[in-house]
């Protein structure tokens, strides 16, 4: 396969895996930690309540959040060609822009919102890209 074809196909699959892993894990989430009287597709309602939820509501986000962009890194990096850890940093600044985007529309506790844009997606990514490369030696 071209190579070039190859790390397109390394971004797109990555993003697609590890957005999977979010939203089971949002949804998860959800069927764990109910919030009582809200719809969890309502963003309106969800904007309402946000701000005022106890911590235990934030960490199926948290998890969402690093575990789809860890996931995702590594197989952006297993199935790149080269630069593996470009390719799974990508990952990372392509969750890192959603989760600034849904940090601003559901604005949550600034605790979270600061949490989650510094742990979730850049050092999940790196140690994302970190596995594979370890993975890719391996083989």
């Amino acid at each position: 396969m071209n190579p070039i074809l190859r790390n397109v196909l390394a971004v797109v699959t990555g993003w697609f895996v590890g957005s999977l892993v979010n939203m089971g894990l949002i949804r998860m989430g959800h069927t764990i930690f109910p919030i009582e009287g809200v719809d969890p597709n309502d963003m309106n309602a969800l904007a309402e309540v946000l701000p005022n939820l106890e911590p235990k509501y934030f960490l199926f986000p948290f998890l969402a959040h690093a575990l789809g962009a860890l996931i995702g890194a590594v197989v952006a990096g297993l199935i790149a060609i080269n630069n593996k850890m470009k390719f799974s940093l990508a990952i990372g600044g392509l969750f890192l822009l959603g989760g600034i985007a849904v940090n601003y529309i559901l604005p949550g506790p600034r605790w979270f919102a600061v949490v989650d844009i510094l742990l979730a997606y850049i050092p999940m990514a790196w140690i994302g890209g970190q596995i594979a490369l370890k993975a890719s030696k391996t083989n």
